[in-house]
């Protein structure tokens, strides 16, 4: 594989399944979050927050992070 594949040059060569298997040591990412918090929300308001994550193409958890850090980066 080189950097300079087109779409369809990597399409191609990822459909091997000879080129899908991983090498090397595994990379893993040290958490930088905090314990979880549990939190409750409406059943109205949980099917919304679905609904926009979704859209977003995010987990539920990053969309209400993501939404959170939205509302304390607003002047109190």
């Amino acid at each position: 594989m080189t950097s300079e594949m087109t779409p369809d040059e990597e399409y191609a060569f990822y459909a091997n399944p000879a080129n899908q298997v991983p090498v090397g040591k595994p990379r893993r990412r040290k958490a930088k979050l905090t314990a979880p918090i549990p939190v409750r929300f409406p059943e109205a308001t949980m099917n919304e927050i679905r609904k926009r994550a979704d859209a977003d193409d995010r987990s539920v958890s990053s969309w209400i992070r993501r939404a959170v850090e939205h509302e304390l980066s607003r002047p109190a």
